[in-house]
C-alpha cells in the first residue's frame, strides 16, 4: 500500500506531526474557525480521521472580531512527560507593518480530552514550537517579527527557554537563525539528532514558492550550518508537479525505524480543456498536508524520489489499519452535538445563536449579523475536501422582512462568498433570491427573477454542485422536482490565490442564517448532505 497524498484534504495546513508509541497525530492550522486546531490520528500514515478539537472554549481561544484568515496559526503538537504539548498563536492583525499575535501554551493527559487553560508565552512573533531537549529543558522558538521600515520583517528564529514549574519563559530570547536568501524565515522545528540539533523551517512564503529550509548544529544556540542540497523541500523549481507550494514541514521517526516528512501542499484546479494542472494556478481546496519518506545520506535527511514531493510514497513497514467514515453523507441533526467536521466562524455558538433541541430533528439557527461580520455570525459549514461534491440543505425559514435571510453559502471569508437563500420582499413575499460577494464587491444575480416560494411549502431545499472550476445552485420545493438555477460561478475565486490581502483557508459550504433587523428571526435546517462524486 502507498501513501496517497495528500493525506488530510482540503484546508488542513502547517502540519505539526507528533508519534506516541504506534500512535501518529498530525495537528493543523485552522485561523478564524471555530474550534482552533484540527488534530488527526493514524496509526500507519496512510488512514487519518479527525480526532480533536482542543481549541473549543472561548478561555482557550477568544476570536471575536479577529481579522480574516487571523487567528489559530502554525500549532505544535509534542508529547513528553506523560502528556500532550499544543502551542498556538492567536493572530489579532497580520496587515500592514504589524503582527499582534499572541502566543500560548496548553496541555493534556490525552489527545481528545479537556486541555488546561492556556499559558501565554509571548507576542515576539507568529509560529511558536517547543522542544523538549534531552536534559530535561524546555525550550520555545519563533519567527521574531519587525516592524522596521528599514529592516527586513522576517527578523529570523528566535529561541528562549521555558520553564513550565514557573509557567513562564524565561533567560533572554536570541535569535539563533538568520534564515537563507529565500527569505520569509517562519514555521521552525526543533530536533536532536544523533548529537545535533535540527532546526526545520518554512521559507518562501506560503504560496508558490514556498519551501522547507533544514539546518544542523551541535550547540542549541548555534552556530547552524545549511542542509547540503538546501532546500530539503519545494515545488518552485517543477511547476508541472501534482503537489506545489511544498514547504511548512515536520519530521517524525516512527516506531519502524523509519523517518518521514509532513508537509503542507496545495493542488491547483486542472486546465480547463486538458486533464493537466493549471500550473501555478487557484486551488480553492487550500494548503493541504502531504506526507514523504525520508532517507538519511551522510548525517543528513532527504527526500525520497525528490524534493518536490510526490504523490504516491512508499508506506512504512506498518499494519495498515483504515478508519471507517466518521460523518454520514446525509446529517439529519438527530444528535445534540454536531457532528466535529462542521466549524463557526470565530466564536462557539451558544443557545442564543444555534440549537439542536429547540427543534428536534432540526439544527435551528437565530438570525444574526451579516456574512460580512468578523463578530457574530449564526453559520455552520464544512470544508470542501474535493473538487467533484453536491451539498445541500432543506431550511424552514419564515422572513417579514428583506434584512432577513437564511439558507445554504459557499464562503472562503467575509468578502468572498455566495449565497443562495429564502429571504422577503415586498412585492413578491417570500423568495429564493441569491447574492455574491466578490472581492467585497456584492451582485445579486437573480435581480427581477428571483423565486417565488408557495405559501404550501414549509422547507425550501437548496443544493450545490461543485465541478471543479465552477459551482451551480438548485432549489426543489418536494425534494425530487429539482431545477438547476441559470447562474454559475467560479471555484478560483473561493481560494486563498484570488481574494484580496492575505487569505490562508480554504473553500467552504454550510448552512447560515442573519438578521440585521435584531430580531434574531430564527431558521431550521432539517438536514445537511455532503456527498462527493467519484
Amino acid at each position: 500500500m502507498k501513501i496517497q497524498n495528500p493525506v488530510l484534504r482540503g484546508f488542513n495546513p502547517d502540519p505539526s506531526i507528533c508519534r506516541v508509541g504506534d500512535d501518529y497525530y498530525i495537528a493543523v492550522s485552522t485561523f478564524e474557525w471555530f474550534p482552533g486546531v484540527q488534530i488527526h490520528h493514524s496509526k500507519d500514515l496512510v488512514n487519518w480521521r479527525l480526532i480533536s478539537r482542543p481549541l473549543n472554549r472561548v478561555s482557550l481561544i477568544d476570536m471575536k472580531g479577529n481579522p480574516n484568515s487571523g487567528g489559530v496559526w502554525a500549532p505544535c503538537l509534542t508529547y513528553a512527560d506523560g502528556k500532550f504539548w499544543l502551542i498556538y498563536s492567536d493572530v489579532k492583525m497580520h496587515a500592514g507593518a504589524w503582527k499582534d499575535t499572541h502566543n500560548y501554551l496548553t496541555t493534556c493527559d490525552t489527545i481528545d480530552g479537556e486541555w488546561s487553560d492556556p499559558i501565554y508565552l509571548n507576542s515576539s512573533g507568529f509560529d511558536p514550537s517547543l522542544f523538549h531537549d534531552a536534559d530535561g529543558r524546555k525550550y520555545i522558538i519563533n519567527m521574531l517579527w519587525d516592524q522596521r521600515t528599514y529592516k527586513h520583517s522576517f527578523g529570523g528564529i528566535v529561541l528562549q527557554e521555558y520553564s513550565h514549574e514557573e509557567r513562564r519563559l524565561i533567560g533572554k530570547p536570541k535569535v539563533v537563525f538568520e534564515g537563507t536568501d529565500i527569505r520569509l524565515t517562519e514555521g521552525p522545528h526543533l530536533y536532536q539528532i544523533n548529537g545535533y540539533y535540527y532546526l526545520l523551517t518554512a521559507e518562501g512564503g506560503t504560496r508558490y514558492a514556498h519551501a522547507a529550509t533544514l539546518a544542523r548544529s551541535k550547540n542549541i544556540e548555534g552556530p547552524y550550518e545549511l542542509h547540503p542540497d538546501n532546500p530539503l523541500l519545494t515545488s518552485w523549481h517543477d511547476p508541472r508537479n501534482p503537489l506545489q507550494k511544498c514547504g511548512h514541514a515536520s519530521i517524525v521517526h516512527t516506531h519502524t525505524d523509519e523517518w518521514y516528512l509532513a508537509h503542507l501542499t496545495g493542488r491547483p484546479l486542472p486546465h480547463e480543456d486538458k486533464p493537466v494542472l493549471d500550473y501555478r494556478g487557484f486551488c480553492p481546496l487550500g494548503r493541504e498536508t502531504a506526507i514523504q519518506k525520508l532517507e538519511w545520506r551522510d548525517g543528513w535527511p532527504y527526500v525520497v524520489d525528490g524534493k518536490q514531493g510526490s504523490v504516491e510514497v512508499e508506506a512504512p513497514k506498518m499494519e495498515k489499519v483504515k478508519w471507517e467514515r466518521d460523518y454520514d453523507e446525509v446529517d439529519h441533526f438527530d444528535s445534540t452535538a454536531l457532528n466535529h467536521h462542521y466549524q463557526t466562524l470565530r466564536i462557539p455558538l451558544t443557545g442564543d445563536i444555534m440549537s439542536l433541541t429547540d427543534r428536534p430533528g432540526n439544527l435551528r439557527l437565530y438570525g444574526k449579523e451579516s456574512l460580512t461580520s468578523c463578530f457574530t455570525q449564526a453559520l455552520v459549514a464544512r470544508r470542501w475536501q474535493s473538487l467533484h461534491f453536491d451539498a445541500g440543505t432543506a431550511v424552514a425559514f419564515q422572513p417579514n422582512t428583506f434584512q432577513q435571510a437564511a439558507g445554504l453559502v459557499c464562503y472562503y471569508n467575509t468578502e468572498n462568498w455566495t449565497s443562495v437563500q429564502i429571504t422577503w420582499n415586498e412585492e413578491k413575499g417570500r423568495m429564493i433570491d441569491i447574492v455574491s460577494c466578490d472581492n467585497f464587491a456584492f451582485s445579486q444575480p437573480l435581480q427581477g427573477s428571483e423565486i417565488q416560494v408557495p405559501e404550501s411549502a414549509e422547507y425550501v431545499h437548496l443544493k450545490v454542485k461543485v465541478r471543479a472550476h465552477t459551482y451551480q445552485f438548485a432549489y426543489s420545493f418536494d425534494n425530487e422536482t429539482w431545477t438547476d438555477i441559470p447562474v454559475t460561478f467560479e471555484s478560483h475565486k473561493l481560494s486563498d490565490d484570488y481574494v484580496r490581502l492575505n487569505g490562508f483557508t480554504g473553500a467552504f459550504v454550510g448552512m447560515h442564517c442573519q438578521d440585521t433587523s435584531g430580531t434574531g428571526q430564527p431558521a431550521d435546517f432539517d438536514y445537511f448532505t455532503y456527498k462527493e462524486l467519484k
